[in-house]
C-alpha cells in the first residue's frame, strides 16, 4: 500500500469482519499503508486479483511522476465523498490504507495516478480514483465510490472490479463480480467492456453414496 502509506473493497461505508479471501481470477494482496508509493495487498472481497502497483503502462512513453502523497491528494479533493475521507485514517501509527499505482491512462506526458482507499481491517475498497497531472497539479478525472470496489491499470486501460452480493451472502463470500474496462476518449473515461463472473459455491459435507454391491 502507499499514501502516507499502499490491493480491496466496501463501505458506504460498511464495516466488515476478519480478513477475507475471494476466489477471483487474480490474487489480492494488501500491505499496511505507509507514506507515498505502492505495495502489495492482503486478500479480501474488495478487488480484482492482482498485485498492487503492478500496473502496465500504455505503449506511449510517459514520465513517471514523483511519488505522490496519496492521502493528502484524496483528503484535499472536493470530489471525494465525505464518508470516504472519514474512512481514511491511519491503521497503525502513520500507516494509511491506500494503494497507489502509476501508468499512462490518459495519453499525457506524465503517468496518471490510481488511488484505492481501503478499510484497515479487511482491505476492502471503499473508493477508487484516477488523478491526471497537469502543470504540476493533479485533477480527479475518475471516481468510483460504490464499495466493494477496486481499480487497476491494465495495458493502458482502467479496469474496475466490483464485488456482487446476493441476498444472504456473507461479506466473506460474494456471489460474483462485475469487471468493467474503461478507456480514455474525448477527455473522459468511457466504458468499453463489461464482464460478470459468478463464483462457484463450495459444496458442504454431504453423504457419500454407498458403492454398488
Amino acid at each position: 500500500m502507499t499514501g502516507e502509506g499502499s490491493a480491496r473493497t466496501r463501505g458506504g461505508i460498511q464495516a466488515v469482519g476478519a480478513a477475507l479471501a475471494v476466489p477471483t481470477a487474480l490474487a489480492l494482496l494488501v500491505s499496511g499503508c505507509g507514506a507515498g508509493g505502492t505495495g502489495a495487498r492482503d486478500e479480501g472481497p474488495a478487488h480484482a486479483d492482482s498485485v498492487a502497483g503492478a500496473a502496465t503502462a500504455s505503449a506511449a512513453p510517459s514520465k513517471t511522476p514523483d511519488t505522490v502523497n496519496a492521502v493528502k491528494l484524496v483528503k484535499d479533493d472536493p470530489k471525494v465523498a465525505p464518508e470516504v475521507k472519514r474512512e481514511l485514517k491511519p491503521c497503525v501509527a502513520d500507516e494509511y490504507p491506500v494503494d497507489v499505482s502509476y501508468g499512462n491512462l490518459t495519453g499525457g506526458s506524465a503517468d496518471d495516478v490510481v488511488v484505492n482507499v481501503l478499510t484497515c481491517g479487511d482491505a476492502v475498497g471503499v473508493g477508487s480514483y484516477v488523478y491526471h497531472e497537469q502543470d504540476g497539479s493533479y485533477e480527479n478525472v475518475f471516481k468510483a465510490e460504490e464499495p466493494p470496489v477496486y481499480a487497476e491499470i491494465d495495458r493502458g486501460d482502467l479496469v474496475v472490479t466490483k464485488q456482487v452480493y446476493e441476498k444472504g451472502d456473507p461479506v466473506s463470500s460474494p456471489s460474483g463480480e462485475n469487471v468493467i474496462t474503461y478507456r480514455w476518449a474525448a477527455g473522459r473515461f468511457a466504458e468499453k467492456y463489461r464482464t460478470h463472473n459468478d463464483y462457484g459455491k463450495v459444496v458442504g459435507d454431504s453423504p457419500t453414496p454407498a458403492p454398488p454391491s
